[in-house]
C-alpha cells in the first residue's frame, strides 16, 4: 500500500482551509526522480500541496505511524521548515483521524507548547528588520514589521524594540508620531529606560519643546535637558534646572557638573560657575569625584586666585578632595603671581593628604622658596615629600644646597651634600669639592621680613 493512499482527501481539504492570500495557479507535480528542491518562502501556502505531499511522504512514511515518529517529525522536520511549519496543528489533527494511531502525552504536550509559546528568536529577528527599515526612512514598512512582530511574539515587546522605533521617527523628523508611540509603549506596560528618555528629551530640546522634556526626571535626562538649554544659550534656565534636580532629590553626577562648569566657562562666566559649585557643595549636592580642573585653569588664567582658593578650601572642607592636576594648576598660578606663601601652604597640605605632586612643580616651588630666603621651609617640604613617596632627584638637592649656600647655613648644606653622595647624585670629585667650597665660603645674608 503506498503512502499516498494513507493520506485521505479530507486532510488536503483541511489544508485548503488554512487562512492565506488568494491562491496562485497550482504548480505541476514534481517528477518522482530526481527529487525537486523544497519550495522557497516566495510560494504561497495554497500553491504547493504537491510539494507538501512529497515532504510528508519523504519524512513521515512509517507504517504504522506511532506517537514517537510523529513527535520526531514535528520537532526535527516540520518545525524548522520555512514553508510548512504552520501546518503543525493540521498534521496533528490529521494523525488523530488514522484508526491505528492514538496521541499520547508527548504529542499533546508538544502541540500545547507550540500553540502557546512562540519562537524566542522572533523578536530579535524583527528588531533587526525594524532597525533596517529605520535607516533608509521606510517608516511605513517599519511600523508594519512592528505590528507583525507584536502578533507573533509571546507577551509584550521589549523596551529595546520600542527605542529603535522611536529613534527611527526622530531621525526622520516625524516628531508628531513620537509621543504616540511613547504613549502606546506605556499602554503596553513596557517600562521606558534611560535610552528612551534620552531619545525623547534630545528630540524635544532640538525642537525647543522644553516643557515636554521636563516630564522625564532622571539624572541622565536632566543632563541632556541642561545641555539643550545651554545650546540655546538659555544659561539661567539651565542653572535653574540644576537646582530643580536638588529639589526633586535627583542627585548630581560628575557629568552634570562638567556640563554646567564647561558651559559657563565658555561664556566667560567662570566666577558664576565658581559660586555655583560652592553653593552645591554647601548643599551637599556636589559629587565627591568631580574634578574642577577646568574651572581652576580658567580662574587662574584670569588671575582670580582668591576665588580659586575660596573654591578649593570650601570643597576640600566638605570632602571634595581636589585632584593632583587641580592642585598643580593652582600652584603654578600662585607662583606666577609671586604668592609663594600660599603655594607653599597648598603643597604642604597636598602632601599631608597624600596628594603627590610631580617632581618638576615641586622643584620649582623649592627654588622659589630658596630665592626668598626660605630654604629651611623648602627642606622641610623635601622631608615630607620623601616620606610620602615622592621620588626626589638631583635637582631637588642642588636647589637646596645652593639655597643654604646663599643663606650661609654651612652645616645644613653639608648634610645635604653627604646625602647626595650616598644617592650618587654627585658625578665626580670636582663637583663635590665645588659644593663644599661654596658652603665653606658662604656667609649669612641680612635677614628678610616676609
Amino acid at each position: 500500500m503506498s503512502f499516498r493512499k494513507k493520506l485521505p482527501l479530507p486532510m488536503l481539504k483541511k489544508l485548503d482551509r488554512h487562512p492565506s492570500p488568494p491562491p496562485l495557479p497550482p504548480l505541476p507535480d514534481p517528477p518522482p526522480t530526481p527529487l525537486t528542491p523544497l519550495p522557497t518562502v516566495t510560494l504561497r501556502p495554497t500553491s504547493h500541496h504537491s510539494h507538501l505531499l512529497h515532504f510528508l511522504q519523504t519524512h513521515l512514511a512509517t507504517n504504522p505511524l506511532t506517537p514517537f515518529h510523529l513527535l520526531h517529525f514535528l520537532k526535527s522536520k516540520l518545525r524548522h521548515h520555512p514553508l510548512f511549519s504552520h501546518y503543525d496543528f493540521l498534521i496533528f489533527n490529521w494523525a488523530s483521524t488514522i484508526d491505528s494511531f492514538r496521541h499520547d502525552h508527548s504529542t499533546f504536550e508538544w502541540m500545547a507548547d507550540s500553540c502557546i509559546f512562540s519562537c524566542p528568536r522572533i523578536e530579535p529577528i524583527f528588531q533587526f528588520a525594524i532597525n533596517g527599515y529605520c535607516k533608509p526612512g521606510k517608516l511605513d514598512d517599519d511600523l508594519l514589521a512592528f505590528e507583525t512582530m507584536r502578533k507573533l511574539i509571546d507577551g509584550r515587546p521589549s523596551v529595546a524594540v520600542y527605542n529603535v522605533l522611536i529613534h527611527g521617527y526622530v531621525k526622520c523628523g516625524q516628531h508628531d508620531k513620537i509621543t504616540e508611540i511613547y504613549n502606546r509603549m506605556l499602554k503596553d506596560r513596557v517600562k521606558p529606560d534611560v535610552f528612551t528618555f534620552n531619545i525623547l528629551i534630545s528630540c524635544y530640546c532640538r525642537n525647543k519643546k522644553f516643557e515636554m522634556a521636563l516630564e522625564f526626571p532622571n539624572v541622565v535626562s536632566f543632563n541632556t535637558l541642561i545641555m539643550g538649554f545651554f545650546r540655546e544659550r538659555k544659561f539661567d534656565e539651565g542653572v535653574k534646572m540644576a537646582y530643580e534636580m536638588i529639589d526633586l532629590g535627583c542627585g548630581f553626577s560628575s557629568v552634570t557638573c562638567e556640563i554646567l562648569v564647561d558651559g559657563l566657562c565658555r561664556e566667560e562666566r567662570s566666577l558664576e560657575a565658581c559660586e555655583l559649585l560652592i553653593d552645591f557643595s554647601r548643599k551637599g549636592a556636589l559629587p565627591s569625584n568631580f574634578d574642577f580642573y577646568i574651572l581652576v585653569d580658567k580662574l587662574c588664567g584670569k588671575r582670580n586666585i582668591g576665588a580659586v582658593l575660596e573654591l578649593l578650601n570650601e570643597l576640600w572642607r566638605n570632602g571634595n578632595v581636589p585632584s593632583v592636576i587641580s592642585c598643580i594648576t593652582l600652584i603654578e598660578g600662585l607662583r606666577k603671581l609671586r604668592k609663594i606663601e600660599e603655594a607653599f601652604r597648598l603643597m604642604e597640605r597636598m602632601l599631608k593628604e597624600s596628594i603627590i605632586s610631580d617632581i618638576v612643580t615641586f622643584n620649582y616651588l623649592l627654588q622659589d622658596l630658596c630665592n626668598v630666603g626660605r630654604t629651611v621651609d623648602a627642606d622641610k617640604l623635601r622631608l615630607l615629600a620623601s616620606s610620602k613617596g615622592l621620588e626626589l632627584d638631583d635637582m631637588t638637592y642642588y636647589t637646596l644646597v645652593y639655597g643654604y649656600t646663599r643663606e650661609g647655613k654651612r652645616k645644613e648644606g653639608e648634610v645635604l651634600v653627604d646625602e647626595m653622595l650616598d644617592r650618587e647624585f654627585i658625578p665626580d670629585l670636582a663637583t663635590y669639592n665645588r659644593l663644599m667650597d661654596g658652603l665653606s665660603k658662604s656667609r649669612s645674608p641680612p635677614k628678610h621680613h616676609f
